[in-house]
C-alpha cells in the first residue's frame, strides 16, 4: 500500500478501494492514519485531505491518545512488558521480553511520531508472539473437536477478532494476544465454527456451544475490548 510521510502526522497509509465513492480518513488498528480512496483516485486526492483536514486529524488523534496511548510501563501480549526511560536520545527497541521507550529529555512521549515507532516495536512483539501460538492452539482445538480448515492467516489490518472465508482459510488478528486466555479460545472456536456454518444462525450458535459453554458470557466480555493498538 502507498504511504504519505506527513511532518506533522508520520506515515500516513493509503488504500484504494473498490466500494469507495470518496476520500474517507480514520484511524487504523495499528494506530496509524488511514485514508480510503476510491481505486481510480490519483494519490493527490489523499494529500489534499490532509492538508484540508489538520485540524479535524489533531482532535481525531487526540482523542485517540486519551484512549490508547502508551506513556507508562505495562504488559504487552503474553510474554512482552514496555518499559519506559528517559535516556539521551530517543530509542525504541526489543531486548529479549522487554519493549524499551527511551525518550529524550527535550522529546514529548505523546507525540505522534514517538507513539507510531513504540506502536511498531509492540507489533512486532505481538506478531512473534501471534505467529509461535495462535496457529498451534488452533490446530489443537481442531483436531479436539473434530475441525477442518485450509489454513490459517495472522494479520492485523481490520478491526476485527477473526474471519473464516468460504475456501476454509481462517484470519486471525495478532492482537488477539493481548486478550484472556479463554476469550482468545473463544474466537478461535467461533471461528472453527463458521467452517460449518457460514452464519450466525440458530445452528452456528449451538455448534459454538457445545464447546464453549460459557461463550454468552465470553461474548459479552469480548465487546470490552478492542484489537486497536
Amino acid at each position: 500500500m502507498p504511504t504519505i510521510d506527513d511532518a506533522e502526522f508520520g506515515e500516513i497509509v493509503v488504500r484504494r478501494q473498490a466500494m469507495a465513492k470518496q476520500a474517507s480518513l480514520r484511524i487504523a488498528p495499528d494506530g496509524r492514519l488511514r485514508i480510503s480512496l476510491p481505486r481510480s483516485a490519483p494519490i493527490f486526492i489523499a494529500k489534499a485531505l490532509v492538508s484540508s483536514s489538520r485540524k479535524q486529524i489533531r482532535k481525531l488523534l487526540d482523542e485517540h491518545q486519551a484512549q490508547f496511548s502508551y506513556d507508562s510501563d505495562r504488559q504487552i501480549g503474553k510474554s512482552h512488558h514496555l518499559r519506559i526511560e528517559t535516556g539521551d536520545v530517543t530509542e525504541i527497541k526489543i531486548v529479549g521480553t522487554h519493549i524499551i521507550a527511551q525518550i529524550s529529555e527535550g522529546e514529548d512521549i505523546h507525540d505522534n511520531k514517538i507513539q507510531q515507532m513504540i506502536r511498531a516495536k509492540i507489533l512486532a512483539a505481538l506478531r512473534k508472539e501471534a505467529k509461535s501460538y495462535l496457529p498451534r492452539r488452533l490446530e489443537f482445538l481442531a483436531k479436539e473437536h473434530g475441525f477442518s480448515y485450509s489454513k490459517v492467516k495472522l494479520t492485523h489490518a481490520s478491526s476485527r477478532w477473526g474471519s473464516c472465508s468460504s475456501s476454509g482459510t481462517i484470519s486471525l488478528n495478532i492482537a488477539l494476544m493481548n486478550l484472556p486466555f479463554e476469550l482468545l479460545d473463544y474466537v478461535l472456536i467461533h471461528e472453527l465454527s463458521h467452517t460449518r456454518h457460514m452464519n450466525h444462525s440458530m445452528e452456528f450458535w449451538r455448534e459454538v456451544g457445545t464447546i464453549d459453554k460459557k461463550y454468552k458470557y465470553h461474548r459479552s466480555e469480548l465487546k470490552k475490548f478492542t484489537p486497536h493498538i
